[in-house]
Order: structure tokens, then sequence, then C-alpha cells
């Protein structure tokens, strides 16, 4: 049985995915669809859609084999959610460095009032979950794209600036079913 979304915030049927996969939608390259067993799941892709050879600013969604590191989480928004990944909320102060000359570039950091960086407290919801993954960690390579989560959906599948994007409630009922060990294939 196949299913087009999720509706409802129940979890998926599946006590883990050992891979997901990621592909463009044919003839919008800033979106595509997420496999993740019998569910296919409408997802906003980059601006510049896939891309093999990822740049930090290019808007594309980096192609290859990852994995789940974190969920991160707004306490404040959302309950506690149901998941097997490692967990961590959302303070005000974390961000992420995106400044490739930065020895934390690719990395969280506290971020103090001046420092530049992409908070990972919005007033958007679309950091209310963030799953963290490895795109360009072992090693980390200025310049070669950091920042790169799955995280939720503007309205309408707006693009993203690299990231994986997919309904609140879809994110939510895929939480439970990812693994340290889930491999994330996105391709064209």
């Amino acid at each position: 049985m196949l299913q087009l979304g999720i509706g409802a915030v129940q979890p998926m049927r599946q006590t883990s995915f050992r891979v997901i996969r990621i592909r463009t939608r044919p003839g919008r390259r800033s979106q595509g669809w997420l496999f993740a067993g019998p569910h296919i799941l409408p997802v906003a892709l980059g601006r510049s859609g896939i891309r093999a050879a990822k740049r930090e600013g290019d808007g594309g969604t980096p192609a290859g084999i990852f994995h789940p590191v974190r969920l991160w989480w707004r306490a404040d928004r959302l309950p506690r959610p149901r998941t097997l990944l490692p967990l961590r909320r959302i303070s005000p102060d974390d961000a992420w460095c995106e400044d490739p000359s930065d020895r934390r570039y690719n990395r969280a950091f506290r971020k103090s009032a001046s420092e530049p960086g992409d908070r990972l407290r919005r007033i958007d919801a679309l950091y209310d979950a963030i799953i963290e993954i490895d795109h360009n960690t072992r090693p980390r390579v200025a310049g070669l794209g950091s920042a790169v989560f799955i995280h939720v959906a503007r309205k309408g599948f707006a693009p993203t600036a690299g990231c994986v994007a997919l309904k609140r409630s879809d994110l939510l009922a895929l939480l439970p079913s990812l693994t340290l060990k889930t491999r994330i294939d996105i391709h064209y």
C-alpha cells in the first residue's frame, strides 16, 4: 500500500527504516519525493535542486548517502518527539556556523547577540524539528556546504536553501522510524 502524505501525526508502521530515498520531482527541481518503506512523502529541496558538487550558498541539496546525527526540537512548541535518535532541545542561543573561514564551520555553537550564523530558534516554524545529517562532517571542508538539515517545509513546499523539508505532520510521523543507522540516499 502506497501513501502520499501521512495526514494526522501517526507513527509509520515500521520499526525502523534501513534507508530513505529522496528524489527530484520530474519537472520541478526544487521539489521531490521521500520514499520510506511503502510511504511516499512530498518534500521541498534547495532552489537549485539536487547537486553532486555542493558549494556553500549555491542553493543546492547535496547528492549522496548520509545518516542522521541527532534531532533538534523546540520544546516550547512541541512535546518531546518520539524518536530513536539522540535528542537536543533548541535553546535561544543555539546557532549553526555557515562561515567557511570560521573554525566552527558546519557545527552548532552558542551565539551571542553580535555573532553571525543561522539561528536554530526561529520565529517561523521551519526549525521546530530539525534532523541534523552528516553532510560535510568527516572531514569538514570549508565551502562545501553547511547547515543541511531535514526540517519543516514552508507553505506550498517553497524551495529551501539546500535542505530537505517535509510537512510538519509527515516529519513527526517519520521520526520514530529513523535510527543512527538509517541511510539517507539523496539523488536526482
